[in-house]
């Protein structure tokens, strides 16, 4: 077992990589171009929604008040009617990045310590660089990646964008892995 408190390095500067790669991939490249299609007349669609004056939060359409509304008829009718959708209303002005990037950040530190908790738990001070990459890369990579699955099985968003997330969790993983594997204790 390895004490946690030595591995703030490798938690930190995986951190920081993971945020520059990220921002790469996100920014410099068209990769991720395709996750959210337009809407088809969106100022119409805007203007129609806006008088309902939605707060912001997550919403599906239609939703059914119970189990057994679930199973009526009238609900049926609204399914095969549509549009039925799973959407976020964010809120209305301007975006500013400075907290998701924050939020990214700290959620990239919360990775890399699940990662170093389980390879601290689990290898010796001085353990072979692969069993610290395993370790950390396998632990990191369900925490970038495998949750993002639970979206397109239940609410249908689109394989093609879970798929490129996953690589992208993948790549953070490895890179994490790699931090780890480099800084480990001996």
């Amino acid at each position: 077992m390895t004490a946690l408190a030595t591995l703030w390095l490798p938690i930190l500067l995986s951190a920081v990589i993971v945020f520059v790669v990220s921002s790469i991939i996100h920014m410099a490249t068209p990769w991720h171009k395709d996750d959210y299609f337009k809407v088809p007349n969106e100022d119409k669609v805007m203007e129609a929604l806006r008088p309902f004056n939605l707060p912001p939060g997550d919403y599906m359409m239609p939703r059914p008040a119970s189990t057994q509304d679930m199973r009526s008829p009238e609900f049926a009718e609204k399914r095969n009617k549509g549009p039925v959708m799973v959407f976020t209303v964010m809120p209305s002005g301007p975006f500013s990045m400075g907290k998701n990037l924050v939020l990214w950040f700290l959620y990239s530190v919360v990775v890399g310590f699940l990662g170093a908790y389980v390879a601290a738990r689990a290898l010796p001070v001085g353990a072979p660089y692969p069993a610290v990459f395993r370790f950390v890369g396998v632990t990191t990579f369900i925490g970038y990646s495998v949750a993002l699955w639970q979206f397109s099985i239940w609410y249908h968003r689109s394989w093609g964008t879970t798929i490129r997330s996953t690589v992208d969790g993948l790549i953070y993983a490895l890179l994490t892995a790699g931090v780890f594997g480099w800084l480990w204790p001996h």
